[in-house]
């Protein structure tokens, strides 16, 4: 089962995580508040003035910019959209591998911690599926996303403006994942349903308090930008606009890919360093050369 779902901005404003908004900025996450205080100015004043004397100015930067966010996104309300690509599919674990079926079997193979934290597992994500294919259990079944705003839709017109470039290219990025933060939860709590009665406030959302994983292209525990492929071909991501470069990178920049684990186990984990055995195992997974796979590794392999 593949569904396409469009968002508008007034859909996705309440899943924004303004703390990764401020952070692009260099304002340390404890002034993410801006973005809820009320527009009034004795509100306004009421916060900055209960903050430390050195914690005022930073506090009415993000004022600031809470207040070009907002009008920037009530301007472009009627240009920007993201378009959102999700399916569910049979699946089973072999080994370090992930078998999933839908037109045809496509196996997703993964790395495996080869350093533990005290007391835990050498952790893969292939852990979080059964080894048994049973469509009823939600250990049989693995999701893959991708997600897309038309950021080209808001380029300013003007070259000379910077702060408006990078005004509008930070907030079609925060979209994107907002795109991928409600997409997640309808799909827990409909479309695959194994969370019907969640109710989460947005801070439980970005804190992770709900079943499940939604580990992006990139994260930790999938650090090959070369898997995007894959999934690429069973999504085909092109349908709502997305493009690869050979490098796996997604052009519009505004996009985000990767997977959704149902398993109440399903926890985010760092891979660290690779091993010249293991970059070679994972290559035969792969079905591709080792100097293919050692590009995309480079930075993690140990010499």
């Amino acid at each position: 089962m593949i569904r396409t779902l469009t968002y508008t901005v007034g859909e996705l404003i309440p899943y924004i995580n303004w703390t990764y908004f401020f952070h692009t900025w260099g304002i340390p996450p404890r002034f993410a508040a801006a973005a809820d205080i009320h527009d009034c100015p004795a509100c306004r004043n009421r916060w900055t003035d209960s903050l430390p004397e050195e914690d005022k100015n930073p506090a009415r930067e993000a004022l600031r910019l809470t207040d070009e966010a907002r009008k920037f996104l009530r301007e472009h309300a009627g240009l920007l959209k993201a378009r959102v690509r999700f399916g569910l599919f049979p699946a089973r674990s072999e080994g370090d591998d992930i078998l999933i079926s839908g037109e045809h079997t496509v196996r997703l193979a993964f790395l495996r911690q080869q350093t533990a934290q005290a007391g835990s597992p050498c952790l893969c994500l292939a852990d979080f599926i059964a080894p048994w294919q049973d469509g009823g259990d939600i250990a049989g079944r693995l999701g893959l996303f991708a997600t897309t705003v038309n950021e080209e839709a808001v380029t300013p017109c003007r070259d000379d403006d910077d702060f408006l470039h990078l005004l509008a290219r930070i907030l079609c990025d925060r979209l994107a994942e907002a795109a991928a933060e409600k997409m997640h939860e309808e799909v827990r709590r409909c479309h695959w349903g194994y969370a019907p009665n969640e109710c989460l406030t947005a801070a439980e959302l970005f804190a992770e308090k709900y079943q499940g994983l939604r580990p992006a292209i990139g994260y930790p525990s999938l650090p090959d930008l070369s898997l995007i492929f894959p999934i690429h071909e069973v999504l085909q991501m092109d349908s709502i606009g997305i493009c690869l470069t050979e490098n796996g990178m997604m052009v519009p920049h505004a996009s985000t890919c990767g997977l959704m684990f149902a398993h109440p186990a399903a926890c985010h984990f760092g891979i660290g360093p690779i091993g010249e055995d293991q970059l070679q195992d994972y290559a035969r997974r792969r079905e591709r050369s080792v100097e293919e796979i050692r590009r995309f590794l480079a930075s993690r392999i140990t010499t």
